[in-house]
């Protein structure tokens, strides 16, 4: 048997020869079959490796830090990490689409708690070729960049997460300990994440030499708390339209609640908020994630809890809560809230539907 299984694997090893343009070839492991290329995927006869197309494998030799490389298709670039964070990298997931001009609108898409930018950039590829649109994907480290740096923006430091907060056995809940929460409000604005995205939007823009003046923005769950946090803080960004997908929860725009729930005792303005107000932000909210719905992770806390009992309740909270607090102020308020039928706590779902609200007009297509 092991003398007929070696003829097989020479047999194999010799047809591959013959395909010198072939499309696949393995990882480099200093063998000859270094010099081959195979028509399918599968594995190596000679080294036994799994098969990876040949552009995947220029795109990882091309991975060098701050050399933005984008190629028609999907890749990746690896950046600093912004102010403090330096020696923090951030790896960006994108796809530039076929059709793409200088002209294409760029989207950026913030993850969620799985900081899974490769899977989210994934999910947008359809959309991103139909309608020319370039998709960008940052993905922080989880061990570089903790509850308090990517969730909460980077608003706040030195969080003792660990200490105030447990899982609700047998539930998708986790339980803050609001009395033994404590931290240090972060007051310089150059080190919020979102500093990042306008930081990525402009070594993109001048790469490929783009028209584009702003970029749009899409997050999911934990996505969706930065983003609906970049609408209150953010207010220089150059984000235009801001669709916040399905928050776990919020940080109203309310002078009298301290972070992580209100902006007491942030630099925030009353300019500031007004600003805010005339943001083009849409809570982009499932209509299926509601009290049935076991997906992600939900903060439990008296806070929390103030603001509704599922991530549905808590988005129609907070859009009349700042709705209200604008017509007090006698702000304009442009914010919008959009209920999404027949879905839940999916990114894929409500990313597809997204692109349709974004993108999907007569004059988009």
């Amino acid at each position: 048997m092991k003398v007929y299984k070696l003829i097989f694997l020479i047999s194999l090893f010799i047809l591959s020869c013959k395909n010198k343009q072939g499309d696949y070839v393995c990882n480099p492991c200093d063998l000859s079959c270094d010099e081959l290329s195979f028509s399918e995927p599968g594995i190596c006869p000679h080294c036994d490796m799994a098969l990876i197309k040949k552009n995947d494998l220029t795109k990882k030799k091309q991975l060098v830090l701050n050399e933005v490389v984008i190629q028609e298709g999907s890749g990746e670039f690896l950046i600093d990490g912004g102010l403090g964070k330096e020696k923090k990298p951030i790896k960006v997931f994108y796809h530039k689409p076929k059709n793409y001009t200088k002209d294409s609108e760029i989207l950026l898409v913030i993850p969620g708690a799985g900081r899974n930018g490769d899977s989210y950039r994934d999910a947008w590829i359809e959309e991103s070729e139909k309608y020319s649109v370039l998709i960008l994907s940052p993905m922080y480290p989880e061990n570089e960049y903790p509850f308090e740096d990517y969730h909460l923006c980077g608003l706040i430091s030195n969080l003792n997460l660990k200490n105030s907060i447990t899982r609700i056995d047998n539930t998708n809940m986790v339980n803050l300990d609001e009395d033994n929460f404590n931290f240090t409000v972060n007051l310089n604005r150059n080190k919020w994440i979102f500093n990042d995205f306008d930081r990525i939007f402009d070594l993109v823009v001048n790469k490929l030499g783009s028209n584009q003046t702003q970029y749009d923005a899409f997050g999911h769950s934990a996505g969706g708390q930065i983003l609906h946090r970049l609408a209150v803080c953010a207010i220089s960004s150059k984000v235009n339209r801001i669709l916040a997908s399905n928050s776990g929860f919020y940080t109203l725009p309310d002078f009298d609640t301290e972070l992580p729930f209100g902006i007491k005792n942030t630099p925030i303005s009353k300019e500031d908020l007004k600003a805010s107000f005339k943001r083009n932000l849409v809570l982009f909210i499932g209509e299926l994630d509601n009290e049935s719905e076991t997906g992600g992770t939900l903060l439990r806390s008296h806070s929390a809890d103030l603001q509704g009992l599922h991530r549905l309740e808590r988005a129609k909270f907070f859009f009349h809560q700042s709705k209200s607090i604008a017509e007090k102020m006698e702000y304009d308020f442009n914010w919008k809230l959009e209920i999404i039928p027949n879905i839940g706590h999916n990114h894929s779902k409500m990313g597809d539907t997204a692109a349709k609200y974004l993108y999907g007009k007569p004059d988009k297509k």
